[in-house]
């Protein structure tokens, strides 16, 4: 946060919410877009990730927040492509389809290019339709990209690694013949069957995974020794390529690498198995953005939507059955690598009956957020300098959902530090077109 108002200090937390709530309304596109504007210019030139998180999958009016947020984004202040919480190497088709090639329809590319079943969710298709048409206009001289940078993982299995390490062989052969074969000749024999990477049991028993195997062991060795090769061949690869194709099948090897070490992990037995495996996922998403931003970077900024939880600077904490689970977020990876050149706003809501979210209890900062004008509202938070400590650190947790357990992120102390701004909404509906929540919340993830 780089504006004067950070200086400002407030005797209480009605104060600061009094001065400096941005209040916006989604159905009315000149007051959302004057209300993006003043945060905009009120963060600075420097930003060049600009994190929106979502408080819990399933918030429609999230959804429709993230989709104007980011067509005003495009729009105004020069950013040329967004990532969503989606898988990294399906990205690749559905940015064909954005770009105007590929398949002809949405419906074609939707669950093989966003994963999670992310696809489903009708904001994203109105997404990407947006960018498909921005793009196919000839007065955009600046054609949008959509990305996933979640790495290649699900809540009810793991992706093999042949998709990824395929990416980066082809690219070989496709410039040198010779050693493209030889390291394909290395490397296919040790991949084996997807379906026994894929095993959805592994999830919850080690013993079913694929990780510590000889084969898996010296697939890790390959895919070294193949990044390696691209490495220190670098310019004559580029040369024989161009910068942009090399340094795209380095980031696939890399991520086949990173995969390998989650398929590992996976297959040892021992306490803190799933947290490290969210810290690798976490880690894995925050190498994908820095690839993006440097991507991008002649072109223009970036904008990142995820989860609260992912995109926030603090620790995560989340109670995964009987076990309280510990780990560091993409947010906090991002924070060291990009400084303020990375900034987020998380997000809250009033209620959503839909999702299980009553309204919040009296005194918590959502209550205290909703009471002023909305039905939506920006709000620095100063990493909480300037406002008053004691009644940051007494501040009521409003209760969670009886629905939805990806609702994790109620507003706290630690959201102060955290985001640098929040967006908070009276309230929000279910997501259009996804499953009901009778038949995932049990098993759902952020």
């Amino acid at each position: 946060m780089t504006h004067a108002a950070a200086a400002a200090v407030y005797e209480t937390l009605d104060d600061w919410i009094a001065h400096e709530a941005i209040p916006f309304s989604l159905t009315s596109s000149p007051d959302f877009n004057a209300a993006v504007d003043k945060v905009i210019a009120l963060l600075g030139d420097a930003v060049e990730l600009l994190g929106f998180g979502e408080a819990l999958h399933g918030g429609e009016e999230l959804l429709v927040l993230r989709n104007q947020l980011f067509q005003r984004l495009v729009e105004a202040h020069g950013y040329s492509a967004i990532a969503i919480e989606s898988s990294f190497p399906r990205g690749r088709l559905l940015n064909e389809y954005v770009l105007g090639r590929g398949p002809a329809t949405y419906e074609a590319v939707r669950d093989a290019g966003i994963s999670h079943s992310f696809g489903k969710l009708e904001a994203n298709r109105e997404l990407v339709e947006w960018m498909r048409q921005y793009n196919a206009d000839p007065a955009h001289p600046v054609r949008l990209q959509f990305y996933g940078f979640d790495s290649p993982t699900e809540a009810t299995g793991t992706d093999s690694p042949r998709q990824t390490v395929n990416f980066a062989l082809d690219y070989l052969s496709s410039v040198d013949v010779a050693s493209g074969r030889e390291y394909r000749n290395r490397i296919e024999p040790l991949l084996g069957k997807d379906s026994d990477w894929e095993n959805p049991a592994a999830i919850l028993d080690p013993s079913k995974a694929l990780g510590q195997s000889a084969e898996a062991k010296a697939l890790r060795l390959e895919t070294e020794d193949l990044i390696a090769h691209l490495l220190v061949r670098r310019p004559e690869l580029v040369a024989k390529s161009d910068k942009a194709s090399y340094r795209e099948a380095l980031q696939f090897a890399v991520e086949a690498r990173q995969l390998l070490h989650y398929h590992a992990v996976l297959a040892l037995a021992s306490d803190d198995r799933q947290a490290r495996l969210l810290g690798i996922r976490d880690a894995i998403m925050a190498d994908n953005l820095a690839y993006i931003v440097s991507r991008e970077k002649e072109r223009g900024k970036v904008m990142v939507f995820a989860h609260n939880s992912h995109l926030k600077r603090g620790r995560v904490q989340w109670q995964w059955w009987n076990e309280t689970l510990i780990w560091w977020p993409a947010g906090s990876h991002l924070n060291e690598m990009f400084g303020r050149r990375y900034v987020v706003i998380g997000s809250a809501v009033g209620e959503s009956p839909a999702n299980g979210i009553g309204q919040p209890e009296a005194g918590s900062l959502e209550a205290r957020l909703i009471s002023t004008s909305g039905p939506g509202r920006f709000i620095p938070t100063h990493q909480g300098q300037g406002l008053p400590a004691e009644e940051i650190a007494a501040l009521p947790i409003r209760s969670g959902s009886e629905k939805n357990r990806s609702y994790l992120e109620q507003l706290n102390a630690q959201s102060f530090t955290d985001f640098d701004w929040l967006a908070v909404l009276d309230s929000t509906g279910y997501s259009r077109g996804w499953p009901s929540l009778e038949s995932w919340g049990a098993g759902s993830e952020q």
